[in-house]
């Protein structure tokens, strides 16, 4: 009797068939892009925390400057510490940085405060736009941030809703 139930189980075949390999390559595909998109969306969102951290850190520069100045009409980028060399707020694209800063304009009571996405160097977007900024109109009445902020298509406003 044992010797017939081994012979049974010796004869039957072991393994999987190629058909349900080929279903467990497909899901573990299917799996992988959903996670390496995801990944990428991550990445990207940690990039652009970069860009409004630092256009926070302007903001609170040109507060500072319309405090002591009581204007904001003759803020210069060095005022919101954009400076040639600056290893927080760079005005030209370095390879530290995924964002450039610029004052954009400004009157007595507003300014314009924008940080540029950096598109050379291996630095592209990965949501496949070609440029992209963000930034926001401070007001030092109200010492909030809003508005549009003057980069043209592409932007979006620091502080608002759906930033990214």
């Amino acid at each position: 009797m044992f010797t017939n139930l081994k012979n049974i189980v010796a004869e039957k075949e072991h393994g999987f068939t190629l058909l349900e390999l080929i279903v467990v390559i497909i899901i573990i595909g299917i799996l992988a892009t959903v996670g390496l998109t995801q990944y990428t969306k991550q990445v990207e969102r940690s990039r652009f925390a970069e860009g409004k951290a630092n256009v926070g850190i302007m903001r609170q520069l040109a507060y500072e400057y319309y405090l002591k100045n009581g204007t904001l009409s003759t803020i210069t980028s060095a005022d919101v510490g954009i400076v040639t060399g600056s290893t927080i707020l760079p005005p030209g694209c370095v390879s530290t940085h995924y964002f450039y800063y610029a004052v954009a304009w400004s009157t007595d009571t507003t300014v314009s405060l924008v940080a540029v996405r950096c598109t050379s160097g291996g630095k592209s977007p990965q949501w496949g736009g070609s440029s992209f900024c963000l930034g926001g109109i401070f007001n030092a009445t109200t010492g909030g941030i809003s508005g549009h902020c003057g980069c043209g298509s592409g932007c979006a406003e620091v502080g608002l809703p759906g930033d990214f």
